[in-house]
């Protein structure tokens, strides 16, 4: 057994099993994901970019216990037609590890999560950063560990070419484990501090990397002391077959998207089996898919509300978010005809493939598949707080997920409604939680504090 099979392994914090509750955290991108929700009546059509209102998100998601705001980010301006960038909110956007430290002063328990590349950044870089955003948030960081399907961003980076998928998920491999070495470069206790005698740390708890691997060259140490957790969360996102094996081996949350609860009961079966097979406790590995969620005082309000916010996606949008995930131009498709045979392409390969199943499984047109994808096309509880909260349980109870990682539909009506109704509602059922179980993201998580893998813990 390896180190990472031994950290991951340990049995020193409560399993999920036992009185298992949800997990909530917010997919924020700083705001939300879907592509009208700027233009909804009532929303700050500059929330993307606003720090005053993104703070006031910040704080609500802590109101209403959730583990954590998580911010996705982009290495590049999305890669489609300026008649479709032009509609979007995304195009600016607060780099994560400059808004998360913010975000860390005025909050005390929300977890907070941001993406690092693992392509197009350096492992001490990214070690530093994580591990100073740990220390100014006393112990609520998580990486998202991402290789960057967005090909446009290789040309941001001296790249005219994006690297191969198999590559990038080879790097990042690799990548995780220069980025833990260096986070265990100290000893808990090196920093002794002795005034009296001049002494600041000890020598003999410091450990020099010095990693030579396949893809990179890194000597260490880090910078900076041990995170508080150990390590930040480490989350993962990728849905191909190594991006699972990747989660398996080295995530505690990994985010997903899956259109049902069948889909989802695959999944969760599938990468929990794989990190047992890796010899790590599943129970470690949070599994929170993608849940689009819309309040009303009824269904058909709730339905009425949705229906509003997807007419207000154009089609210029629609369409060029379905290239994005095909990874070829739509445009030149028949609107009103049936997808053609889409040939894979160097894009995320899951996303494509789920693109391709819903168009057969529903019989979409080009048109009609462009609009749900330019909206949102994963799991969506659209309905009254007791209709949302019974297919949460559901998922919970039934092994879809360990919990969700919330999408709001629109800011901040969409918040406050999922905040002031859902929660209450999930409460009153006992399963979520009423009050923060700790202070760090791993004892909300349920989630144990790695040991230094070169220094044993004192017995």
């Amino acid at each position: 057994m390896n180190f990472i099979q031994e950290l991951f392994s340990q049995e020193g914090t409560k399993t999920l099993r036992s009185g298992k509750k949800l997990h909530l955290g917010a997919f924020m991108r700083p705001v939300t994901i879907h592509t009208g929700a700027w233009r909804y009546p009532g929303a700050y059509p500059d929330a993307n970019f606003n720090f005053e209102h993104i703070k006031r998100f910040a704080q609500t998601l802590e109101r209403g216990r959730f583990d954590a705001f998580f911010m996705a980010d982009h290495l590049a301006v999305l890669n489609m037609p300026m008649d479709a960038l032009m509609r979007s909110s995304t195009p600016t956007s607060f780099e994560p590890m400059t808004l998360l430290p913010a975000l860390a002063a005025v909050t005390e328990h929300l977890g907070l999560i941001a993406t690092g590349s693992t392509t197009y950044d350096q492992p001490y870089h990214v070690a530093r950063r994580f591990s100073s955003l740990d220390h100014i948030s006393n112990g609520r960081a998580g990486w998202n560990v991402v290789t960057t399907s967005n090909p446009q961003a290789s040309m941001n980076f001296g790249m005219d070419e994006q690297p191969e998928h198999g590559d990038r998920y080879a790097r990042a491999r690799e990548f995780f484990d220069v980025v833990t070495g260096l986070w265990d470069s100290w000893a808990d206790d090196a920093f002794i501090r002795d005034v009296e005698n001049g002494i600041f740390f000890d020598p003999e708890k410091m450990h020099v990397l010095d990693h030579d691997g396949e893809y990179l060259k890194v000597r260490g140490p880090l910078n900076i002391a041990r995170p508080i957790q150990g390590y930040p969360v480490i989350v993962q996102a990728g849905a191909s077959d190594a991006g699972r094996q990747l989660a398996a081996e080295t995530a505690e949350a990994v985010f997903c998207s899956h259109s049902n609860l069948e889909a989802g009961q695959a999944f969760y079966k599938d990468v929990k089996s794989r990190a047992e097979a890796a010899g790590r406790n599943p129970d470690h590995l949070v599994i929170l898919p993608a849940c689009f969620v819309v309040v009303g005082n009824s269904v058909e309000e709730a339905k009425e509300k949705r229906a509003l916010l997807d007419s207000l996606v154009h089609y210029d949008s629609a369409v060029a978010s379905l290239s994005i995930v095909l990874g070829t131009d739509a445009s030149k498709f028949d609107p009103d005809g049936h997808l053609p045979e889409i040939p894979e392409s160097n894009a995320s390969k899951s996303a494509r493939d789920r693109a391709i199943a819903l168009a057969e499984n529903e019989g979409l047109t080009v048109r009609q598949l462009a609009q749900r994808l330019g909206g949102f096309s994963g799991a969506a509880m659209v309905g009254t707080p007791e209709t949302i909260a019974d297919q949460m349980e559901e998922w919970l109870t039934q092994d879809g997920s360990d919990g969700f990682n919330i999408m709001f539909p629109y800011l901040p009506e969409g918040l406050d409604d999922f905040v002031d109704r859902v929660v209450p509602v999930l409460q009153g059922r006992g399963i979520f939680r009423t009050d923060y179980e700790g202070t760090t993201l791993r004892e909300n998580l349920g989630l144990p504090r790695p040991e230094n893998q070169f220094f044993a813990p004192k017995k």
